[in-house]
């Protein structure tokens, strides 16, 4: 049965990060399922890049909102509170607008995040709506906290909580989030645009020769870990080192980079190429100092065939085994004596790099979109 859907959400493409290429993904699956989807957010707030206000397209139309950007959103993520009432009340205010004009054009709300699951449950209420809530982070709630109460009593009123990956369903089970209301879900690629190639021609493309190179993908900002990598870096003359990726950290990273015949800052790039350097690296580093909700560009480095090695933190270790990478604390050390054991053992490094693909394909592929669409039924 074909749904009409209302996706609320802070953070939306052509702003850069894991849940606006998640929402791209999902997005196209429902497209191809013949659902019409409404999209409320906000204009890019961590991306200095432009974007239209209204864009229409087959089965899909997006409404962008005027608010305070410049990376305000990542200087109070140290403060919960102030980060909710930055994006919550214009949230909710401009979804309660259209929903006044189109409710009954609209048959069930997606809200993606815990500042759009406050949106969604007052407008399930009002307006009479099945309304499910996806989960994109590690709150590290406190159980017994106000907040959390607040939290689980918003939660418990939606129709449908989807918790990415078991870390954060553990987290909302401890809060008082019901187990019957949860439903979790894995992110996934299209196996079709990321899938290996021969390292050494692809190197040969980028302009790399047959370099030994370990990748780092993802925003430049602290929590994210891209300063540990540049250590290690600096350690490991005879390794390699791309830094693709923007954010706060990108020039000190870049000016870093110069002294270093090894270390390579690319910056942002597109896509087509993103692919390219995901093929071409022996190893892929996901050195997150934080609880990762999941890390999508593991499984994207996964599919082109890379081994991981990447932090135990949050959902990590629930997406890397020991067959396609490992999980370590996230120190310099660490993450250095791991590359190096990998570089100097091309015989171990090869093993785990044959099983990347297939490991992937048995766990995430556009199968996991199909749980997500689930929720939208009674």
């Amino acid at each position: 049965m074909i749904k009409r859907i209302l996706h609320i959400t802070p953070f939306f493409s052509p702003n850069i990060g894991g849940v606006e290429s998640h929402l791209d993904d999902l997005c196209a699956f429902l497209k191809k399922q013949g659902h019409y989807q409404y999209v409320i957010t906000f204009n890019p707030l961590t991306t200095q890049v432009e974007a239209p206000v209204i864009e229409k397209s087959r089965g899909m139309k997006i409404y962008r909102y005027w608010w305070l950007g410049d990376n305000l959103f990542h200087k109070l993520e140290p403060y919960p509170f102030l980060e909710f009432l930055y994006l919550t009340p214009y949230l909710f205010f401009r979804s309660l607008i259209f929903m006044i004009r189109n409710h009954r054009k609209v048959d069930v709300i997606h809200a993606h995040g815990l500042n759009a699951a406050f949106t969604a449950k007052f407008l399930k209420v009002i307006f009479k709506k099945r309304a499910i809530m996806s989960t994109y982070a590690i709150y590290n709630f406190k159980p017994d906290s106000f907040f959390s109460k607040i939290v689980a009593w918003v939660f418990s009123s939606l129709d449908e909580i989807q918790p990415l990956a078991k870390s954060s369903e553990k987290e909302l089970l401890k809060i008082g989030v019901p187990e019957e209301k949860m439903r979790v879900y894995y992110l996934w690629v299209n196996e079709q645009e990321f899938k290996p190639a021969d390292k050494k021609e692809t190197k040969c493309e980028l302009g790399l020769k047959s370099k030994f190179l370990v990748l780092f993908v993802g925003r430049l900002i602290p929590i994210k870990g891209a300063e540990i990598i540049m250590e290690v870096a600096k350690r490991l003359s005879k390794v390699n080192f791309a830094f693709i990726g923007d954010g706060p950290l990108a020039d000190k990273l870049k000016k870093e980079a110069r002294g270093f015949s090894n270390i390579k800052f690319v910056g942002r790039v597109e896509r087509e190429l993103l692919k390219k350097y995901y093929q071409a690296a022996d190893i892929f580093v996901l050195p997150s100092t934080y609880q990762e909700a999941f890390g999508k560009v593991a499984i994207e480095a996964l599919f082109s065939g890379t081994p991981v090695i990447g932090a135990n933190r949050g959902a990590i270790p629930d997406v890397i085994s020991s067959q396609v990478g490992r999980v370590i604390e996230p120190t310099v050390d660490n993450f250095r004596r791991e590359i190096e054991y990998l570089f100097q053992h091309p015989s171990t490094l090869a093993k785990i790099t044959r099983n990347c693909f297939p490991f992937a394909l048995r766990r995430y592929t556009v199968k996991n979109a199909k749980i997500i669409e689930m929720g939208y039924y009674e």
